[in-house]
């Protein structure tokens, strides 16, 4: 008989509008501002600089039937989210991937293996065969669970600010 392992996450579908997903896109945007201000700044974004980057980069597009938002909970807790969307219209087989953020009591339990196993299953119910993501150089614990996960470094395939960092997985 095969062993069979509880794992304490469990990932699931939620509409951006949910209140706790809300909640979480919230608490992403105020994490990644938060360390963008302390670095080039040496403070934290205000609410109000928040609210501005959440009208500028919105979620709206992490639904159906071209995205999908998951919301992962550890031991029944909300603990993060991650994000994923048809990249470059309805018959792209390439997803990006968007919003993966770990609350930070939840970081280092194995929260974003979980995360990225389920972006990487609900690609496929998408049709998509490649994920790409952009991040920032500061980002270095994002970057480390990516390469972990065997995403790779690849040319630039997006302008911004923000996009400092490339990388591709292949799925298929």
């Amino acid at each position: 008989m095969p062993l069979m392992l509880r794992t304490p996450w469990t990932v699931a579908a939620r509409p951006v509008t949910d209140p706790v997903a809300a909640a979480l896109l919230r608490e992403y945007m105020t994490d990644v501002a938060d360390r963008y201000y302390r670095l080039h700044e040496g403070r934290d974004a205000t609410p109000g600089e928040v609210d501005r980057a959440l009208r500028e980069m919105p979620s709206d597009d992490l639904a159906p039937p071209d995205g999908v938002l998951l919301v992962a909970c550890h031991d029944g807790d909300v603990a993060g989210c991650a994000g994923l969307r048809r990249k470059d219209g309805r018959e792209s087989r390439t997803g990006e991937l968007k919003r993966v953020f770990l609350r930070p009591g939840k970081r280092g339990l194995g929260g974003g293996a979980a995360l990225l196993a389920a972006v990487e299953s609900a690609a496929g119910r998408l049709g998509v065969v490649r994920i790409v993501l952009d991040t920032r150089r500061d980002l270095v614990e994002a970057r480390a669970l990516y390469a972990r996960h065997g995403y790779r470094d690849v040319p630039a395939f997006s302008e911004g600010p923000y996009a400092e960092v490339w990388m591709a997985k292949d799925l298929a």
